[in-house]
């Protein structure tokens, strides 16, 4: 299904093309529903309800944009995510899920989706997400290396590693990290982060994607660093990096 719609109806002229989503969602009426409110909010919607069809679309066409339901046939949401991921490093994917389990959440962004919505949503919050997740997939911060506390975090290859261990890193767990390090004198608010790393415009948004990210980002660290978090907690207030010593 193709909601595209001429622009010359809205009349005057647009100089940047609109953001191209792809929508993979198997319920027709909110198949249908998502694509209508994305075209309204000025953006070119593309519709598929299979599975493995969207899996196919998604590597094959050019979006800026993927919005994917979990449950689907064929093919679930997070085995498409991971073969985005693998292919597609750096393409935008939003998970559209009935679990909200944390389970739930820490696998889709173990499987790379950069943000998720939980059914049922408002059409405000899905908006919210999907402006975010366009803004910042063009202002990624974390392309450098860093070296901090005996460890490497290589925003290239997207790696973090201690003596001869290496641990691969999504992009916005880079940029977590490089966030923090630039601003390693002062505790980080969770509301900052969510400003200036997921370029939300509302960082009182509801979402609990700071803190699984975190928990997933620790985890990873102390793996590697035989138990060291690296990233304090201080509660009621933000994260910070642990001072080198």
């Amino acid at each position: 299904m193709d909601s595209n719609h001429d622009d010359q109806a809205k009349g005057g002229t647009m100089n940047q093309p609109k953001a191209r989503i792809l929508v993979v969602e198997d319920e027709p009426a909110i198949l249908k529903g998502l694509c209508d409110v994305l075209v309204f909010n000025g953006y070119s919607a593309d519709g598929v309800a299979d599975g493995i069809e969207g899996c196919v679309s998604a590597l094959s066409g050019q979006y800026d944009l993927v919005l994917l339901d979990v449950m689907l046939p064929g093919m679930d949401g997070f085995s498409i995510c991971r073969e985005i991921r693998s292919n597609r490093p750096v393409q935008p994917v939003i998970i559209l899920t009935a679990k909200g389990s944390e389970d739930d959440l820490v696998t889709g962004f173990t499987a790379g989706a950069d943000d998720y919505v939980s059914k049922p949503f408002s059409l405000r919050e899905l908006m919210v997400r999907v402006e975010a997740v366009l803004r910042r997939s063009g202002k990624p911060l974390g392309d450098e290396q860093i070296r901090y506390a005996g460890m490497r975090f290589d925003g290239l290859n997207l790696q973090a590693e201690y003596q001869d261990r290496s641990e691969a890193l999504t992009r916005r767990e880079m940029d977590i990290i490089v966030y923090l390090f630039r601003h390693r004198e002062r505790i980080v608010s969770k509301g900052e982060l969510l400003t200036e790393v997921w370029h939300y415009k509302d960082p009182e948004v509801e979402t609990r994607t700071v803190d699984i990210h975190m928990l997933k980002l620790r985890k990873k660290i102390a793996s590697l660093a035989d138990g060291r978090l690296l990233i304090q907690t201080v509660r009621g207030e933000g994260y910070r990096l642990e001072p080198e010593h």
